[in-house]
């Protein structure tokens, strides 16, 4: 039988603005209209010197108290749990687990302007000096973008698409989007020309954002094919030259003069949480990028219990700072950043746009976050960097940090966080790993979350060694982010957490070992891939719930561990299912100098493997280079080899790292479950894996399909 769980989580922390779930009338239905009301003005001011009305500035949206609850007209003609249409609308997943009233992006935000007004929303750097916004001003900033919106000619249900790297004009445009009864669509700034065709004709952009001239000359290529395409905004550099319907941000932002406040407040009394307000596009990693369509309440709803559940505090009890620099066009940033930020009055600072090519960790000292969030592979970055500070340290030096990680990390491995520790792990930490953490900007930081892909046992313990711990959130764009979160105290090692409360999880077709496909439900899912019926019917099953693709198993606590995909399975030609991420992992763990490993065998008579050495990385591009890093030149040191390049291993068959690598990979099958699982044949590739190769998107998560394709002679010339 599928196995379905509804379990609670730890640290919680009570909104005294808002009702508990269990004060909520249970009655309370889908497309509720939420009342809109009239109260006494009420003004605060500006650093700038404007005023801003609390009605915003002419009719205010107001939260419906639970009486009115009750009282308020019922209006429920959508009985559909998805739409693949950009006005359509859906019915709510709204049952006694999960009573809470459905809101607006705007009534969120206009809540958060009551409680957070004066405080700082968004921190970004001019001249080397770094200047704030207030929630006040950001507001404000949203509203004007609106009226620009609308004064260009953004139509209902028509989109907004923003190509360019996190800043506050991202923000107050994408919240203005929404204030303007359009839809947010984030595009990844590393896409070519025909990947922005392709979304922002899918999406019927009426308006494109971009940051610099390189984004806009790719607009300017394509604006011929897209037909709803009415004016492109540029905020970070001016246009080249004048250009019709091109506008800096200045210029655009005073066109929302012209339009008065009362049209806009037409418009956003209308909206109700039940339409769709962002699209947010599937990477395409096996195909055509799906646009997933996410309703006002998967947004407020996520960003306000999905949050919780990862212990992420309300400024009224310590204000949040988080550095932002993961693309927002990716759910798990725009969530995180830009909703929930909004949500609880956290403190949003924007890093430098080179941030992962080296610059996040200046911006993370100067900012010290108190909330942090990284793919596996910024984590990876950070723990490179460190081994190789430390290998280039003084003897001394580098063997009290060995001492002082390896203490703690037994600490770590053994007990919980919350016992007290031993003296030795105590002086450790005051001694070492406190100057270490103050070196990476962690000193305030007490919750880092990772995501989006899974990460190496290695990573994991390389951070407990630091004392830093890492939280893992499970979840997909179709699921508005998280749907399963750990925090400092739901946290179990190599789990992705528990279900967010009020979401639910089923693992279908399991085996003997309890894994199975996880299938999720709640106010997360979103509303349907727009223009795909055929895919939204098959992500979204007859009961409504959504069939993510991938397997996990579920501990005795509720705790969930992913085990791989379903499409990734590999069935060789023998008919043996093999998930390959354990085995790559294992390869991984065991090879030190190894950096990615991607198992092959589908329709095979035997498994093999290809696999990329740890490199140094182009500061300028990212992309890998030849050079080892520090920590695969001391494993070649340590099998008896002088290379310091991967062209020297491959183009020569070093003898001795070929050997080591053999006899790794023997390790990894003698722990094998049986022998169809055994690694036969591998070969080591001239270049690691990167976006800019083809091998990773834009998230780092590996494009399985494209490997196979690119490294087809290769992989043929093992059978």
């Amino acid at each position: 039988m599928p196995r379905s769980l509804g379990a609670g989580y730890g640290c919680p922390h009570r909104d005294p603005s808002m009702l508990d779930s269990r004060e909520v009338p249970q009655d309370n239905r889908p497309g509720m209209i939420l009342e809109t009301t009239q109260e006494n003005s009420k003004t605060s001011s500006l650093t700038d010197g404007q005023t801003l009305s609390k009605e915003s500035p002419s009719h205010a949206l107001q939260l419906s108290g639970p009486e009115k609850a009750q009282d308020s007209p019922l209006h429920s003609p959508e009985e559909v749990l998805w739409t693949t249409q950009a006005d359509g609308r859906v019915r709510l997943r709204m049952d006694a687990s999960c009573p809470q009233l459905p809101y607006t992006v705007h009534q969120m935000f206009y809540e958060a302007l009551d409680k957070y007004g004066d405080l700082r929303a968004l921190g970004f750097k001019r001249q080397e000096t770094w200047e704030h916004i207030s929630y006040s001003q950001y507001y404000l900033l949203a509203r004007k973008a609106a009226k620009g919106f609308l004064k260009l000619g953004l139509e209902r249900a028509h989109s907004v698409a923003i190509l360019g790297f996190n800043a506050p004009e991202w923000f107050f445009s994408a919240v203005g989007t929404v204030f303007a009864g359009g839809i947010v669509t984030g595009i990844y700034t590393t896409s070519s020309p025909e990947a922005c065709q392709y979304i922002s004709h899918d999406c019927r952009a009426n308006i494109i954002v971009v940051d610099t001239q390189k984004q806009l000359e790719k607009i300017l290529k394509i604006w011929k094919h897209l037909p709803h395409l009415k004016a492109v905004v540029i905020y970070k550099e001016p246009p080249p030259q004048k250009m019709a319907n091109v506008y800096t941000m200045e210029e655009f932002m005073e066109l929302g003069n012209e339009v008065p406040e009362e049209a806009l407040d037409v418009i956003i009394n209308a909206q109700q949480p039940n339409q769709c307000c962002a699209l947010v596009y599937t990477s395409g990693t096996t195909g055509t990028p799906k646009g997933v369509m996410l309703s006002q309440d998967n947004i407020t709803w996520t960003a306000r219990y999905g949050s919780q559940a990862g212990d992420i505090q309300p400024a009224e009890v310590q204000q949040e700072v988080v550095v932002s620099y993961l693309p927002l066009s990716h759910i798990a940033a725009q969530i995180y950043d830009l909703w929930t930020g909004i949500q609880w009055g956290a403190q949003v600072c924007f890093a430098e746009p080179d941030a992962l090519k080296g610059s996040l960790v200046n911006t993370l000292r100067e900012v010290e976050p108190t909330s942090h969030m990284g793919v596996p592979r910024v984590w990876e970055k950070i723990m490179e960097r460190i081994q190789e500070v430390a290998a280039q340290s003084g003897f001394i030096r580098r063997k009290m940090l060995l001492w002082a990680m390896s203490v703690t990390l037994e600490q770590n491995l053994t007990c919980s966080a919350s016992d007290l520790k031993p003296f030795t792990t105590r002086l450790a930490d005051y001694l070492v790993l406190a100057k270490v953490r103050q070196a990476l900007g962690f000193a305030k930081c007490q919750k880092n979350f990772y995501g989006a892909a899974p990460m190496a046992a290695e990573t994991q313990h390389f951070f407990l060694g630091l004392n830093i711990r890492l939280y893992a959130g499970y979840g997909l764009s179709e699921t508005s982010g998280p749907h399963f979160m750990s925090s400092p105290c739901n946290y179990r090692l190599y789990s992705s957490g528990k279900v967010v409360p009020g979401c639910r999880v089923r693992l279908v077709n399991q085996d003997a070992e309890g894994i199975g496909e996880i299938c999720l439900w709640g106010r997360t899912i979103f509303m349907g891939y727009l223009n795909m019926e055929d895919k939204t019917r098959e992500a979204i099953d007859e009961e409504g719930w959504l069939h993510t693709g991938d397997t996990g198993r579920l501990d005795a606590d509720g705790f969930l561990y992913i085990t791989g995909r379903l499409k990734e399975l590999i069935i060789t030609a023998g008919g043996e299912n093999v998930p390959p991420v354990p085995i790559e992992e294992a390869v991984k763990m065991e090879l030190p100098i190894v950096s990615n490993a991607m198992l092959i065998g589908d329709q095979r008579k035997f498994l093999s493997m290809l696999l990329t050495l740890k490199c140094t990385l182009d500061p300028d591009t990212s992309d890998p280079t030849d050079n080892l890093t520090e920590q695969a030149v001391e494993f070649c040191q340590r099998v008896g080899s002088k290379a310091t390049t991967v062209s020297e291993i491959v183009g020569k068959k070093d003898g001795a790292v070929y050997q080591a690598i053999e006899e790794g990979i023997q390790r990894v099958n003698l722990n094998a479950a049986a022998r169809p699982y055994h690694i036969q044949k591998w070969a080591i590739l001239e270049r690691d894996f990167s976006i800019s190769g083809g091998e990773f998107g834009p998230t780092m998560k590996l494009k399985r399909l494209t490997v196979l394709e690119k490294y087809k002679n290769i992989i043929d010339s093992f059978y």
